[in-house]
């Protein structure tokens, strides 16, 4: 049974704990930073009610992470699971954010290796969809071996619908 939500996955670099409504001033600590959404189709969510909003839609979606640096314990962002499709053994990951002091030092990497080791134990892929304008996270999709499948009009938890880029990774 593929659990959304194991209790802690981790490396040298990241851990991973189940995020709780009680994360929010914390994590919202991290996302205040406008650099971080620059590129992200909801560019605007360092703002304090938008932020809640993409929480509360974390908090609800029971797969959501809070990211912390394996050696200092400093909460570093937040991804999740989402859309889980037992027929066709896909899961989608997503929602992610760094803090700027962990860009480009393999943390985001670290992230999404631990986040795709686990569930392909249960799938067969992993989808992901980023921005169309968001350049940063699609030179990291390939750097991590995505795959171009598509694009998408896709909205967010109530926000406005954005076009997306959907890539594929499949289970080796």
């Amino acid at each position: 049974m593929f659990d959304l939500q194991p209790t802690t996955l981790s490396d040298n670099l990241i851990k991973l704990l189940p995020l709780k409504k009680d994360d929010f001033e914390n994590l919202f600590q991290v996302a205040s930073d406008p650099l971080i959404w620059e590129q992200h189709p909801t560019r605007n969510r360092y703002q304090r009610d938008v932020f809640q909003n993409y929480f509360n839609g974390a908090v609800e979606s029971n797969g959501a992470f809070v990211v912390h640096d394996a050696q200092t314990n400093e909460i570093a962002g937040s991804s999740r699971y989402y859309e889980f499709d037992e027929v066709n053994r896909t899961i989608k990951i997503g929602y992610t954010f760094i803090a700027r002091k962990y860009w480009g030092k393999g943390y985001n990497a670290a992230l999404k290796s631990l986040m795709m080791n686990y569930a392909f134990q249960f799938v067969d892929s992993i989808i992901f969809e980023v921005g169309a304008k968001n350049i940063r996270s699609q030179k990291a999709m390939e750097r991590i071996g995505g795959i171009k499948i598509g694009e998408a009009d896709v909205a967010y938890s109530g926000e406005q619908a954005n076009k997306n880029f959907i890539y594929r990774i499949d289970r080796q």
